[in-house]
């Protein structure tokens, strides 16, 4: 189980839970119903299992300026 991942498996079913940071700006509801759709048929189609849910938290929001301040603390360019 990756960070901000985590995945309940059963016989024939899964079960997804997402943590997510987004893009300032994005609209949320965008962003969580396409990762939504892109989850279910990716498993699907890799695993052949059901997926019945997918829960997505979104976390943070990743601001442009964020970027700034961690190039400025970076030892190496």
């Amino acid at each position: 189980v990756g960070r901000g991942v985590k995945v309940e498996v059963g016989e024939r079913q899964a079960a997804i839970d997402l943590e997510l940071v987004v893009e300032y700006g994005v609209p949320i509801t965008d962003v969580a119903q396409d990762v939504r759709e892109n989850v279910i048929v990716a498993v699907e189609r890799i695993t052949g299992l059901e997926v019945v849910e997918v829960n997505i938290s979104i976390n943070d929001v990743h601001l442009p300026e964020d970027d700034h301040e961690i190039a400025a603390d970076s030892r190496v360019e």
